[in-house]
């Protein structure tokens, strides 16, 4: 809503300033105020194609297109200085309008056409001034170039392009990201640098608008955010080239990453530290920062970044037993290297390093707990297990096994899942657009963050009544589809089991490939060539 009334009052000042501005071009002011007419108009004007405007019909494009013809249209009036480029750009209804109340600024052409001709032959004057020496010629064509921009200007505007072209892809098409922790490990690793393309499931348009260009939601090396939560646009998606799909990995915005505490090792939800205050211990600046209640408020886009593997869409049913995933009964698809932990119980050091490199197995800090050479548990892939089996009489693998935990995984009650633990979990059925269900105080807890905070609700809980909206409610129909996202690494994996659905709106991409990769993510470790150029989207 914000938009839309943003852009009808800025449609509105503009109309009227291009009222004041035409007559001094010789074109009726009323054509000003006349919808389609003032841009082709305006187009004539700066020696453009009558069919010109037609291109601001174009999303984002035309955001380029409207920055050109306000930059000619002030040049048409003979105003070719930084401060009238950058009005025109960033206040064009003021900018025109200080233009048509000034008493000695008057009409030049159609700049777009005089700028093209005149560049034209400047440039083939100049070249023959250069080739013949002539100093006094050069020195004449450029005090007489009303274009000539200064050496501090060229360089401003050149950054200032840049950096705009950048905040601009990585806005709307094509984002880099780095793997941070080990969840997805072996199939993407820490220190991974991916592309992320936000075409494929659809561009969503930018809901935080006063931000540092390029910086996510931190500024570095302070305590401080990058951006202004208001004015704030609403949610918007742009139809997507592709559809998502089961068993591919996804980049979210972290859904319970809205209000956090972070520390310099990372972000902490609020209701994570509520649920295991363990977490203070061994973070003491997360300790200091809930003694103060320093913690932070974000909007959807400024949440963390997520990726993880899409393992059960909307309108599925999960389970998991034994660690392995069941989708609506039937056995899902693991990943080709799926990792678990497993205890090591004897001398690791019997097998040899060049083995273990050659199998890529206890080569990062990410890939043990304990000892590099002789450690504690290990993180194996199927096959890395199988290997190791040969080497049973020096040393035997057991798995892993989790205890219940039914207060620190969704949907964090112990009535309803009394023994869940991570490798037996569920069944949860993912909520899907347009689907309604039954609520009451026994199923409440799957979906109450859903109706009050993910589709914004007013949500009450009185006398063991649920109340949405001030109505007493029993059931609930949703306004957005779901997602279930896991790590590929299962037993060193935050996602889903501890924080629920993934809602439609927070789905930032689709991870395209790996551009560069570093050891531990660690430039001194170490570049992994070997992981350049390859796809991201693994099975």
């Amino acid at each position: 809503m914000f938009l839309v009334v943003f852009l009808i009052v800025f449609y509105i000042l503009l109309s009227i300033s291009l009222y004041f501005l035409f007559p001094k071009a010789g074109v009726d002011g009323v054509k000003g105020l006349i919808p389609g007419v003032n841009f082709i108009e305006w187009s004539k004007l700066i020696g453009r194609p009558k069919w010109y405007p037609l291109l601001l019909l174009v999303p984002i494009l035309n955001i380029f297109i409207f920055c050109g013809m306000a930059v000619d249209l002030v040049r048409s009036f003979k105003k070719y200085k930084f401060k009238h480029t950058a009005g025109a750009v960033l206040a064009a209804p003021l900018a025109f309008y200080q233009l048509s109340k000034k008493k000695d600024v008057a009409y030049d052409g159609p700049n777009y056409i005089k700028e093209k001709e005149f560049l034209k032959n400047y440039n083939k004057e100049m070249h023959e001034a250069r080739k013949k020496g002539d100093k006094r010629k050069i020195e004449r064509l450029d005090k007489n170039n009303p274009y000539k921009k200064s050496f501090f200007r060229e360089w401003t505007e050149s950054i200032f392009f840049a950096v705009f072209a950048a905040a601009f892809i990585r806005m709307f098409f094509i984002e880099a990201f780095v793997i941070p922790t080990p969840s997805m490990e072996g199939s993407l690793m820490v220190g991974d640098f991916l592309f992320v393309s936000k075409p494929s499931y659809g561009i969503r348009t930018p809901m935080t608008v006063a931000m540092l260009p390029l910086l996510h939601n931190r500024i570095p090396f302070s305590d401080s955010e990058s951006y202004l939560k208001k004015p704030s646009l609403d949610y918007h998606r742009l139809p997507g080239l592709e559809s998502i799909e089961r068993n591919k990995p996804i980049v979210f915005n972290w859904p319970v990453g809205d209000t956090v505490y972070v520390t310099s090792a990372r972000p902490y939800a609020i209701g994570q530290v509520r649920r295991d205050p363990s977490m203070m211990n061994r973070d003491p600046e997360l300790s200091k920062k809930v003694r103060k209640k320093n913690f932070v408020v974000r909007p959807i886009d400024k949440k963390d970044h997520y990726i993880k593997r899409c393992v059960a869409m909307p309108g599925d049913s999960l389970e998991i037993k034994d660690g392995q995933i069941y989708i609506n009964g039937e056995k899902g698809k693991n990943p080709e290297k799926m990792q678990f932990l497993y205890k090591v119980n004897g001398d690791f050091r019997a097998i040899s390093k060049k083995k273990l490199k050659d199998w890529n197995i206890a080569q990062t800090k990410a890939s043990v707990l304990g000892n590099m050479s002789n450690p504690s548990y290990l993180y194996l892939t199927d096959d890395q297990f199988e290997k190791l089996q040969a080497y049973k009489d020096k040393f035997t693998l057991t798995n892993y096994e989790h205890e219940a935990s039914p207060s620190t995984l969704f949907p964090f009650d112990s009535k309803l899942y009394p023994n869940q633990s991570i490798n037996n979990y569920g069944p949860i059925w993912i909520p899907q657009q347009g689907a309604t269900v039954d609520i009451s105080m026994d199923n409440i807890s799957l979906y109450r963050r859903i109706i009050d905070v993910y589709e914004n609700n007013d949500f009450e809980i009185k006398n063991n009544k649920i109340f949405i909206n001030g109505a007493e409610a029993n059931t609930y129909t949703f306004k957005q589809d779901y997602y279930w996202a896991m790590g590929d690494n299962r037993d060193n994996s935050e996602d889903s089991r501890a924080w629920g659905y993934v809602p439609h709106d927070h789905i930032v991409g689709k991870p395209l490939f790996i551009w560069f990769s570093t050891k531990n993510a660690n430039w001194r470790d170490g570049i992994r060539f070997n992981r350049m150029f390859k796809s991201a989207d693994v099975d």
